[in-house]
């Protein structure tokens, strides 16, 4: 059986990955944008890249690049289908993964969907355009699953009671690997500036941002350099994204989290306001919605105790080992790439 394992940069691309116990043993592929996470993929795995394409290129007013997008994309996703020709296709979303899993669709493979973690209370708008393809749709949370028609449900997160590994007197922030995001740069470096942040400060700023005084800033970092970073921090400060949250409170770090916001250009909706507080609700993190409100929680975190989360995917491999198993006696087959 060949897999086609096909999900954009960040959170998207760590759901896949925490799935192989499911997919390692078969013949698979991995379809995803060329961002940090996916050359670092690249480098371990069999991998296809397309180009980055979303609805809310439009709704941010860069409707001819999304046009262009989509074109590239869908030229790039009928060669990567035409090539591999799978047999099962997984996606954890975003839209660029659309076209893939239609022309997959097309040649016969049998489509599960599973919408992100990131959506607690509804589908999101990938889950919902692709939902008419998928033979399986899967939600991770139950009000999501509700609003999906036809969606199982398997919710992954996990509170842990296990111990706090030792921290430095660190702060690191990462914007993420798909989309910059100035207001986190700016909320940082005015802190550091301003005498609030006696911490050693390490910042991702994403690719092509000038350094950012009184940090030591770079611009990429591959996902095994990040998670060793956010191992040694006390503090960190992310973007809204559940990559990148869930990261940091693996890692047992005094988490605050900046969502990125629809209204001020940030991204195609307000997903990421709607993570945080989901998160904030559970006692898990701090959410910092203006620059006041950061320099208020960075005081809440260092006084607060910390509290470890994870996701435990265990149910969902067992269902998608189900799902392989009833499509034919090639199921199970071992890996063939390399």
């Amino acid at each position: 059986m060949k897999i086609c394992l096909a999900a954009s940069g960040g959170g998207h691309m760590r759901q896949l990955l925490d799935l192989e116990p499911f997919w390692h043993d078969h013949d698979f592929v991995f379809v995803t944008e060329p961002t940090a996470m996916g050359e670092s993929v690249a480098q371990r795995y069999p991998t296809e890249f397309v180009p980055h394409v979303a609805l809310g290129q439009a709704k941010l007013g860069h409707p001819i690049e999304m046009l262009r997008s989509t074109f590239a994309n869908l030229a790039a996703s009928w060669r990567i289908v035409s090539r591999h020709r799978p047999d099962l296709f997984i996606s954890t979303g975003a839209g660029s993964m659309f076209f893939t899993g239609l022309f997959a669709k097309l040649r016969g493979a049998k489509i599960v969907v599973i919408d992100s973690f990131a959506r607690f209370e509804k589908p999101s708008a990938f889950a919902r355009i692709a939902g008419p393809l998928a033979d399986w749709r899967i939600a991770q949370s139950p009000a999501s699953a509700q609003a999906w028609k036809g969606a199982e449900c398997y919710d992954p997160l996990v509170v842990l009671d296990s111990e706090r590994p030792a921290k430095e007197s660190l702060l690191f922030a990462t914007v993420g690997a798909t989309l910059p995001f100035e207001r986190l740069l700016d909320y940082v470096g005015d802190a550091v500036n301003r005498g609030k942040v006696p911490e050693r400060v390490v910042i991702q700023t994403g690719k092509g941002v000038e350094p950012i005084s009184g940090t030591e800033s770079v611009e990429t970092l591959d996902f095994d350099e990040m998670r060793a970073l956010l191992g040694r921090a006390d503090i960190a400060v992310c973007h809204g994204g559940t990559g990148s949250i869930v990261t940091a409170l693996q890692a047992g770090c005094r988490t605050i989290a900046i969502p990125r916001l629809f209204d001020r250009g940030e991204h195609y909706d307000n997903h990421q306001l709607e993570i945080t507080e989901a998160f904030e609700k559970r006692g898990l993190l701090f959410v910092a919605r203006d620059r006041e409100e950061f320099f208020e929680c960075l005081e809440r975190a260092r006084t607060a105790t910390p509290r470890l989360a994870t996701t435990d995917p265990k149910g969902l491999i067992a269902r998608l080992k189900e799902i392989a198993g009833s499509i034919g006696p090639s199921a199970g087959s071992t890996r063939k790439s390399a």
